[in-house]
């Protein structure tokens, strides 16, 4: 019965369709825990305005709702959070986040502080990503870089 060309096209297709269905739900399951990092540990601790987890390549993992981060702007921090000396230099140069410049305050080797005006935000890097994490007019900027180094460090202790 499995000699039949008929019968082993039929097989193979089914098997690569069941399969492309299971990777598809795999990618929506990993993606839906990165978006719950955002909204459950960023966002309802209320010390954060606007967050967003990306890929050290800048790919855009999972972001509040209302973040408007451009590609270009996760790629740079992504670059930025790995090289934090290209922030500093002969020409010290701000750091480009939903559309406006915020003057980078503090850069480390996997931090960075950031301002402008009354908002603020911490970037911290990690193993496989980074943490972003905004605060606005009237919120602690120390409750918000404390929220997320904390969501750092633990992706950092479970391999992130």
């Amino acid at each position: 019965i499995l000699d039949s060309p008929a019968l082993l096209s039929v097989l193979a297709t089914l098997l690569v369709s069941t399969l492309l269905h299971f990777l598809s739900l795999c990618c929506a399951l990993w993606k839906m825990s990165w978006q719950s990092y955002v909204d459950d540990q960023l966002i309802a601790s209320a010390t954060v305005k606007d967050g967003a987890i990306l890929g050290l390549d800048g790919s855009i993992w999972a972001k509040s709702a209302g973040f408007t981060l451009s590609a270009e702007e996760a790629a740079n921090i992504a670059y930025c959070a790995q090289h934090p000396q290209s922030l500093f230099g002969d020409a010290p140069r701000a750091l480009l986040l939903r559309g406006d410049k915020f003057m980078v305050l503090k850069a480390e080797d996997s931090l960075i502080y950031i301002r402008k005006d009354a908002d603020g935000g911490c970037i911290s890097k990690t193993n496989q990503c980074v943490v972003v994490g905004v605060y606005g007019e009237g919120m602690q900027p120390g409750k918000c870089n404390v929220t997320v180094e904390v969501l750092a460090d633990y992706l950092k202790d479970n391999g992130y």
